[in-house]
């Protein structure tokens, strides 16, 4: 089959895998969730050989991962899983971080509830969690490019919608989740990290 592109992810691989080279240094397997096109996968696994990078989405959206995963045979970049955040279930993975990029704005919000929850639970003590994507803070948006793509994101779908970082951090702090860092990327958007909590008893 022709490869999906897109064209935002051939232009954010760049400054994303740029930060996620310090990020993830010293990771060993990344679980991707909503890996869309595949491209980030295969180009944040070249870039990173000393993780093993496993690419998920919605099962319809598969067969495209799978075809940039079989073109880049790359030994660290693994076959797509399917996962539904929602419905579940969550597939059993050892792994140390997780990665989404431009994920929670086409999501309903009650989506990326349930998606915070599956990371929090998915990842053992020390694990990372890094969101890439346009982010409000105090309800307010950052750009006036953010507020347009807000409302051309509400107007095909009127639960998706670019989504408050504190929100989203009550949802992390909620699923044993440390805020660490907010990254400032290229075209008003941001990397969030946060790190998964120590055992309180």
């Amino acid at each position: 089959m022709t490869k999906p592109f897109n064209e935002s992810a051939e232009q954010n691989k760049h400054p994303i895998a740029d930060l996620l080279t310090e990020l993830f240094r010293d990771r060993k397997r990344v679980l991707e969730i909503a890996s869309g096109t595949g491209q980030h996968a295969v180009y944040f696994a070249k870039r990173l050989p000393h993780l093993v990078w496993q690419p998920s989405d919605l099962a319809e959206n598969l067969l495209g991962i799978r075809a940039w995963v079989e073109d880049a045979s790359l030994f660290n970049v693994k076959m797509p899983l399917a996962l539904d955040v929602e419905r579940g279930p969550w597939p059993a993975l050892d792994v140390d971080a997780v990665f989404s990029a431009n994920s929670v704005h086409i999501m309903s919000m009650r989506a990326v509830e349930a998606m915070v929850k599956g990371v929090g639970e998915l990842l053992k003590e020390g694990g990372l969690f890094a969101l890439y994507g346009a982010f409000n803070y105090d309800g307010n948006f950052t750009s006036d490019s953010n507020r347009l793509f807000d409302e051309w994101l509400r107007s095909y779908d009127p639960l998706s919608g670019v989504r408050d970082f504190e929100a989203i951090d009550a949802l992390a702090r909620e699923a044993g989740l440390d805020f660490v860092d907010d990254h400032a990327m290229p075209a008003n958007n941001r990397l969030l990290v946060w790190r998964k909590a120590g055992s309180t008893g």
